[in-house]
């Protein structure tokens, strides 16, 4: 029976007919439309109902939806290859004398109790299979449940998600809260033609995700929430579903996939192309120029020297070392393959990995801070590295990294240029001397940077001409490093507040620490060793001029 949650599809063409019996609506998680197909909502619509933003997905329309029908494969699917791998262990032997006979070492027709023996000579095979085909009955059943109680919203307002078949939970976005709208795409999901939409929130624990939904429709549906967010008024548009059996849309969505595969991401939101290339030798090359290789070193002539040393225990370290190295350096590099930084009408997109693909639009003003570093062992090739302070949404429990951390895992000036001219696009042409000239590759004569005064050179033997920081009118710039060269760029629009610290040492050498309070991250907003009465100063300038730039910013909507 058709569910009413669902709009059902109206097709002015001739087609199925809706009264005939069996006849079922398809889901609209299905894919996008075929041409001429509207839906019902659209039509229904009167000449006086209030313009709406331009949708182009029917999952968009304010009414509650459902998820792609194969995600109950996907979330259980863990708990399915766990069962089979308990069966396989089990039936080892029994399995590799029925189909590789020549590797096993018992004799020909002879195979070590398990525990079909124990079914068949017991007469139990039966009860087994009844068993057996019980529980995948109860499995199906339960998978089914929870898709049909999982719904999704997406109105004006909010993204809301219900889902729970005996405890029932609501989450909610509000869109004008939005920081992000990341689309995952693990390999098994690639391979199914799906995709998993995640909105990031402003708060902790606060994301609301839709997984999983066709690569298409869950493209489609981030353009529509970011159109939504953007405060744009609404336009609406009459966008359809698709229609045929469920084999048949399964079969279309798995071959879907799997051309994608082949041919590399196709979405409808195609966006402009990328603006820096990272080579994959150069992306290789600054793994091994990194601080874990030189870990590495040492751990190799630890284990040198403790085996010449005769302790051997020692050696039994190598194998899980070498292992977790590698899977460091095979992780790290195949998340920087396909990688893409491009603008977009509703931010920065960004787009890498080989295996798992992931991409996320970051609007307007959801950058809290940007910090341009350069390792000792890249300055000789001219590499840095960009990275962000963002809200993630994660939960305080939480311990993974965020993977939008690093915008820029390897790049040239010209690169770190252009990506810090589409993250802080507010920066004015005459401020972009504080950037390079006077930041990154400073300092130089006529610095204006407040640096570390020379009787406090001790608190900063060889950084203290780099250690020091300086107020525009839109931005704080940090300076700091000199072995490893950091910039740090704070938008004042993004300032939660400032601070300044003093200790034992810091009193007596008058000099004190500027903190910079913005959303938590990998990025460091704070120097130290500062000349005190240059510090208050600052502190003070900081503080007025990030109330003017709090209630000049509109990049909360930025559409209006």
């Amino acid at each position: 029976m058709t569910d009413p949650s669902i709009p059902d599809a109206s097709n002015p063409a001739p087609g199925p007919d809706a009264s005939a019996p069996g006849y079922s609506a398809p889901d609209p998680a299905w894919g996008p439309p075929p041409a001429g197909v509207a839906s019902a909502g659209a039509a229904a619509a009167s000449d006086d109902a209030p313009p709406r933003t331009v949708v182009r997905s029917p999952l968009s329309d304010g009414e509650w939806q459902r998820l792609h029908p194969l995600t109950p494969l996907l979330r259980g699917g863990l708990f399915l290859l766990v069962v089979i791998g308990v069966i396989v262990a089990n039936m080892r032997e029994r399995l590799l004398e029925l189909f590789l006979p020549s590797v096993t070492d018992l004799p020909p027709g002879v195979l070590p109790p398990d525990p079909v023996d124990f079914l068949f000579a017991n007469n139990l095979i039966l009860i087994a299979a009844g068993g057996a085909l019980a529980v995948l009955i109860v499995l199906l059943v339960a998978f089914r449940l929870s898709w049909r109680f999982h719904t999704f919203r997406i109105s004006d307002d909010d993204v809301e998600v219900r889902s729970g078949v005996l405890f029932r939970t609501h989450r909610r976005a509000p869109l004008d809260r939005v920081q992000g709208v990341n689309l995952t795409r693990p390999m098994v999901a690639r391979l199914l033609g799906l995709a998993k939409l995640e909105v990031v929130g402003a708060g902790l624990d606060s994301n609301v995700k839709l997984e999983y939904l066709s690569a298409g429709a869950a493209e489609t549906v981030r353009g529509d929430i970011l159109r939504l967010a953007s405060g744009r008024r609404r336009a609406e548009r009459a966008v359809g579903v698709t229609g045929g059996s469920l084999v048949q849309q399964a079969a279309g969505a798995v071959g879907a996939g799997i051309q994608n595969i082949v041919d590399g991401e196709d979405f409808s939101d195609a966006e402009p192309e990328s603006i820096v290339r990272i080579p994959f030798g150069r992306l290789v090359a600054s793994r091994v120029l990194s601080g874990s290789t030189l870990m590495l070193v040492v751990l190799i002539v630890a284990i040198g020297i403790a085996a010449s040393m005769s302790t051997l225990w020692l050696l039994f370290t190598i194998v899980p070392a070498f292992l977790g190295f590698g899977a460091y350096y095979v992780r790290s590099i195949a998340r920087g393959l396909r990688y893409s930084i491009a603008p977009s009408s509703d931010g920065v997109r960004l787009t890498f990995g080989l295996f798992t693909t992931i991409s996320e639009v970051v609007p307007p003003g959801r950058v809290h801070a940007i910090e341009v570093h350069q390792p000792l062992l890249w300055r000789p090739f001219g590499w840095w590295s960009v990275s962000v302070n963002r809200l993630s949404g994660r939960g305080s429990t939480d311990a993974s990294t965020d993977p939008f951390a690093a915008v820029l895992p390897i790049g040239t000036r010209d690169d770190v240029e252009k990506v810090l001219r589409i993250l802080a696009p507010a920066l004015p042409p005459e401020e972009w001397t504080y950037v390079f000239r006077h930041g990154i590759l400073g300092p130089v004569e006529d610095d204006p940077y407040v640096i570390t005064p020379s009787r406090a050179r001790l608190l900063r033997p060889f950084s203290w001409r780099r250690n020091g920081a300086v107020l525009t009118a839109d931005a704080l710039f940090l300076r700091r490093g000199w072995a490893r060269r950091t910039l740090t760029v704070v938008p004042l629009a993004r300032l939660q507040s400032v601070g300044l610290r003093q200790g034992p040492v810091a009193r007596a050498t008058r000099t004190a620490t500027l903190a910079a309070h913005v959303i938590a991250g990998t990025v460091q907003t704070s120097v130290g060793a500062l000349d005190r009465d240059a510090a208050v100063a600052l502190f003070e300038d900081t503080a007025r001029a990030t109330v003017a730039a709090a209630a000049d910013d509109r990049s909360h909507r930025w559409a209006r």
